[in-house]
């Protein structure tokens, strides 16, 4: 039977959900009535399922203003038609081709647990069995950080390399037909953004392939592509 010590952290939900329910849909019914009539989003974010990093609570959205994908490490896979599921990339269909969202955000974030799976992966043996598979995504991040690992480089390589997963899924990004048809005709944008959760600061890529720069308060940082 479960005690209260296990089952806290449900308690804590459900508390948190009656708080939520008194904030929007007793003292903003207006905003509810709105979102009855459907989503309009016009912000995606590509964020890691770490539950440390959502990316509504780190940009104190509303409900209804982030179309969100979260999966292991923010990883956006190249496009492919293989007749196969491919959840993100479903996803990632439904909010351009459906909800017409005029920017894509790919957020990542320090000490990533997904990156760091990718960079320690045994190649002879499988730690995770999906996990692996999955990072696998991210190998040019991999070969790019080969040779590179020292015990004393090791955090700041680290760093880079979940940088540099954000800007490969950039680059992956455009590969799918949907995406780069809209950012030819302006009507899509793409931004690479990288939490760090140990300073607090967020820093934006300035281009597909960086370098990033830290975001000022109040600044609007610039698309990476489009």
């Amino acid at each position: 039977m479960p005690t209260e010590t296990s089952t806290g952290a449900l308690r804590r939900l459900i508390e948190g959900f009656d708080r939520f329910r008194g904030q929007h849909f007793e003292n903003d019914a207006e905003l509810y009535d709105s979102l009855l009539e459907g989503q309009h989003p016009e912000v995606m974010v590509i964020a890691c399922s770490d539950s440390r990093t959502d990316p509504a609570i780190i940009c104190g959205a509303r409900p209804g203003d982030l179309f969100v994908i979260r999966n292991v490490a923010a990883l956006v896979p190249a496009y492919e038609r293989d007749n196969r599921p491919h959840g993100t990339a479903a996803a990632i269909e439904f909010g351009v081709a459906a909800l017409g969202v005029r920017h894509i955000v790919v957020l990542g974030h320090s000490f990533c647990a997904g990156v760091r799976c990718l960079l320690e992966h045994d190649h002879g043996r499988d730690r995770f069995a999906f996990v692996s598979d999955w990072v696998g995504v991210a190998q040019e991040v991999r070969d790019e950080m080969d040779g590179l690992v020292t015990e004393a480089e090791r955090l700041l390589i680290a760093r880079r390399a979940e940088q540099a997963a954000v800007l490969l899924s950039l680059r992956h990004l455009a590969t799918y037909p949907f995406i780069s048809e809209r950012i030819r005709e302006g009507r899509l944008s793409l931004h690479g953004w990288y939490f760090h959760f140990g300073w607090g600061t967020l820093q934006a890529a300035e281009g597909p392939r960086g370098p990033f720069r830290q975001v000022d308060p109040g600044e609007v940082p610039r698309a990476a592509s489009g």
